[in-house]
């Protein structure tokens, strides 16, 4: 075997160590089935299926929601916490089910304030698996099948 090809070899297996254990640490963050649900999230069959009214809460940053929302979800972001929280206290009932949504099922920032909702004992409370972004596809198939 040539001096190229084991160095060529060492270095491949040299690269395939750190990868293997990032993906044994996070192997909880990426789900390997892309319909999973991970813990805390809600589908959206099951959201839009509930007989209860839910408690629409929308992480992404206000253009994007002045943009497009669902309806009724109300604002409620990291950058205006402070400023939106209590409108959304307000409006909740105890036992009402709340379900933040972001951009996509990449996006954190709904985790983040499924999160900090959570401190506040409001239950349950999940993130929308996929996100804004499923919404809308559901929408657009639904008027499609028209």
């Amino acid at each position: 075997m040539s001096r190229l090809l084991r160095e060529a070899l060492f270095l491949c297996s040299l690269t395939l160590l750190p990868a293997g254990g990032s993906a044994l640490l996070h192997r909880h963050e990426i789900p390997w089935r892309p319909d999973a649900l991970r813990p805390g999230e809600i589908s959206l069959q099951e959201a839009l299926s509930a007989r209860e009214p839910l408690l629409w809460v929308d992480a992404r940053p206000r253009s994007e929601y002045e943009r497009g929302r669902i309806p009724e979800a109300m604002l409620l972001n990291e950058e205006e916490w402070d400023a939106r929280v209590t409108a959304v206290l307000d409006r909740w009932q105890p036992g009402q089910r709340v379900v933040v949504y972001c951009d996509s099922g990449a996006c954190r920032a709904s985790h983040a304030v499924a999160e900090r909702l959570r401190e506040f004992r409001m239950g349950p409370v999940f993130v929308l698996q996929g996100g804004w972004e499923r919404w809308k596809r559901s929408r657009e198939s639904a008027g499609a099948g028209r």
